[in-house]
């Protein structure tokens, strides 16, 4: 089987500064790692592989993303593929799982695609669900459960109230939750390969995406505003040593909880 890993570069930080005018993040001048999700989709495939199966991570982003796509490799990936062009840039959602099918077909759709569940600089959890709907092909999603077979995959996907177990045919999808795997560390020689190996990029006009097709203008979502939540706080102290106003806290913690339907 050929699998296909969807990984996405994210700001290695929780500082992260907004365009107001444009709605998007300004990620000029801010580390970034591999999506953390997306390793997990990476180890799941590395996990079940077998002889003979390949393993693509394939990645939307600026050149600077090659970098994580060779952590990818160290990581025993087989080929890395990036899409990158000015074209893409601002895209939400929607746009970026246009690009992102459009690089599956353009290099071919493989048995088994795998991605996080989300991305930690997005949390809509919806480029997933939408590479599959433009491809065509079954899509699980929250796995923290993975088998193979010789015509398809079993999963276990975690829910609210229990497990559900799927069965799905190729090609399908598939989204990964943490807990489906613990991440190993690359190696010297896994990081060595790495840069033997080299990434492969894609533009716009390499996978047949023409003008206005991609990114912010193609974008059927806008944001129209940004805020920034205020933390408000407001802290009550008494003092343990005293005993009578540790009685007085108590009292007080009591009064909150049962104002707020608690106790």
């Amino acid at each position: 089987m050929n699998f296909v890993i969807l990984m996405k570069q994210v700001p290695d930080t929780d500082e992260v500064k907004m365009d107001h005018e444009r709605g998007v993040m300004i990620r000029d001048g801010v580390g970034s790692i591999v999506n953390p999700l997306d390793l997990n989709a990476l180890e799941a495939a590395m996990r079940i592989r077998g002889g003979g199966d390949s393993v693509t991570v394939v990645s939307m982003g600026p050149p600077r993303a090659e970098e994580s796509l060779r952590e990818c490799l160290a990581l025993g990936a087989d080929r890395a593929v990036l899409a990158t062009d000015a074209a893409f840039a601002g895209g939400d959602s929607w746009a970026t799982s246009k690009v992102l099918a459009a690089v599956i077909k353009k290099i071919g759709v493989p048995d088994i695609i795998i991605a996080g569940e989300k991305a930690t600089d997005g949390e809509t959890g919806q480029v997933g669900p939408e590479v599959a709907a433009l491809l065509g092909c079954p899509v699980a999603t929250r796995v923290t459960g993975l088998k193979k077979f010789s015509d398809g995959i079993e999963v276990a996907c975690t829910l609210e109230d229990g497990i559900l177990t799927q069965r799905l045919g190729v090609p399908c999808l598939v989204t990964v939750l943490s807990d489906i795997n613990t991440l190993p560390l690359p190696t010297l020689s896994g990081k060595k390969r790495a840069y033997s190996l080299g990434v492969e990029t894609l533009s716009a006009r390499d996978i047949g995406i023409g003008e206005g097709e991609a990114g912010l203008t193609a974008s059927p979502t806008r944001v129209v505003r940004i805020t920034t939540p205020r933390v408000t706080r407001h802290t009550e102290k008494f003092l343990a040593k005293h005993s009578d106003e540790l009685e007085a806290g108590l009292d007080r913690i009591i009064d909150i909880l049962t104002d707020a339907a608690i106790i």
